[in-house]
């Protein structure tokens, strides 16, 4: 495994943990240009009431910001959970050059689950794609996060 991916996606892990944190969905991501993070973020879709607050597209918006362009075409994304359908179209429409994924997402993930949106020759860009960089860690965040969400569940129903 190559070190730089750890690196970064140890990184994202940060970012996951936040999430943890203020009990969001524990999913963290980082895109990086020339071995810098450029943008960061976390899942917030709970706190900001808001469909678009993945990770991903937090990340995305930031890395724009600081490259002043839309267009992230040598930059890598580093993220803990395989990416949706709308955060791939966005990962596709802003022409990334890679994605690195930690665990896939067997019922949502758009990076080859159910479908892999990042390279269908069918769009005018394709995206690489490495999957399964520290997944190990970045599956169990996301199982011990579900776990206390459901202790929690029957603790309530037992009041």
């Amino acid at each position: 495994m190559d070190h730089t991916d750890e690196k970064y996606m140890r990184e994202a892990i940060k970012q996951a943990k936040k999430a943890y944190v203020i009990g969001e969905v524990p999913i963290g991501c980082v895109v990086v240009y020339e071995d810098k993070i450029i943008g960061r973020g976390y899942n917030r879709r709970t706190i900001d009431k808001n469909t678009l607050a993945h990770a991903e597209l937090i990340a995305i918006k930031k890395a724009s910001k600081k490259m002043d362009d839309w267009r992230l075409e040598d930059c890598v994304m580093y993220v803990t959970l395989e990416p949706c359908q709308m955060c791939s179209g966005a990962i596709v429409q802003s022409r990334m050059k890679r994605v690195v994924v930690g665990c896939m997402n067997p019922k949502a993930g758009c990076a080859g689950s159910i479908l892999n949106l990042l390279q269908m020759e069918q769009f005018n860009h394709q995206v690489e794609l490495t999957t399964g960089v520290l997944e190990e860690e970045c599956s169990q965040l996301m199982k011990s996060f579900f776990k206390e969400l459901r202790e929690k569940k029957k603790g309530e129903e037992r009041k």
